[in-house]
């Protein structure tokens, strides 16, 4: 398989209508592909539809989406103009999301999400390859190229699926020494299977970088399905007093109870050649493609991009 690097859209800080030169640059220096977030920002497929425009090579990649928030037909719809779009570059990754997003900010009852993401995948596999599917829906055009599906996959069952029906699985904080507990439920996976990952970059020194990074980790791994991931990598012991604190609703004492060998574990930092060594061994213990997110001011975004290239 093709060694592939990754960048995370958008890029911080900066205007979508400004992002044209630093996606250009990003393909200009080697980075194979480039992969949306959905959190609280723009949605997963905007800046790839921009990016489609501005680029000829890279791969684009929704990382992820989320299936609860909007209908299989709908998915099947953005995913085939995005894969005309980019001529064929698509790639849709799809998931359950969290209950926070899912429940909490769109009032949707996040329920049995394995369900879900495998209902999901049954209608899109349908859909895309330009099949009628059990509900009656049709697309206009099928596709003319192949989009394959990528499943946001921590842990279990859902990483079963991914490597049963999906062309490669997206995990996310994922701690170097948790890599090799991933890695053994792919044993039975095709061998052109992706195991792709999101890394947050944060150059600097520890003193530097502690106080975003703590932040970061106590304010993440306290969703119910990264403190259940953790459990299942065997670190709940590390992470329980700072669970505790999160949810009795003490944020500074959560962040200040955040295990700092994990934080190390998990997070990129250093210069721009002990990030990219930590980014290889990553790689070395199995990770695919590494998807670089750059947590840097936008006046330093165009450096990083360079200094971080394959």
């Amino acid at each position: 398989m093709e060694s592939r690097w990754g960048l995370t859209l958008p890029l911080p800080g900066v205007s979508l209508a400004d992002q044209r030169e630093l996606v250009e640059r990003a393909e200009a220096v080697g980075y194979t592909d480039l992969w949306t977030g959905e959190t609280a920002g723009p949605d997963g497929f905007t800046p790839l539809t921009l990016s489609a425009a501005y680029t000829d090579r890279v791969r684009l990649g929704t990382g992820i989406v989320g299936v609860f928030q909007r209908g299989p037909a709908l998915l099947a719809q953005e995913a085939a103009a995005l894969a005309d779009a980019s001529r064929g570059r698509f790639v849709l990754g799809i998931g359950s999301s969290s209950d926070r997003i899912v429940e909490g900010w769109n009032g949707i009852p996040f329920e049995k999400p394995l369900s879900k993401v495998r209902e999901t995948l049954d209608f899109l596999d349908t859909a895309l390859a330009g099949e009628r599917t059990a509900t009656g829906f049709k697309l206009e055009t099928a596709p003319a190229h192949r989009v394959p599906i990528v499943l946001a996959a921590l842990r279990g069952k859902m990483l079963q699926l991914a490597v049963d029906r999906a062309a490669g699985a997206f995990t996310n904080f994922l701690p170097l020494s948790g890599l090799p507990k991933v890695v053994a439920q792919l044993d039975d996976a095709p061998d052109d299977f992706e195991l792709l990952c999101r890394f947050f970059c944060i150059p600097g020194e520890r003193e530097q970088a502690e106080p975003l990074a703590r932040f970061m980790f106590s304010s993440y791994i306290t969703v119910p399905v990264y403190t259940a991931f953790y459990r299942w990598l065997g670190f709940g012991e590390q992470i329980d007093p700072m669970v505790a604190a999160w949810e009795a609703g003490d944020r500074q004492a959560a962040a200040a109870a955040a295990p700092w060998e994990l934080i190390e574990d998990m997070f990129i930092f250093g210069t721009p050649e002990q990030m990219k060594e930590r980014l290889g061994a990553f790689v070395a213990g199995g990770v695919t493609l590494p998807i670089v997110t750059l947590i840097v001011t936008p006046d330093k975004l165009a450096e990083a991009i360079e200094a971080l290239a394959p």
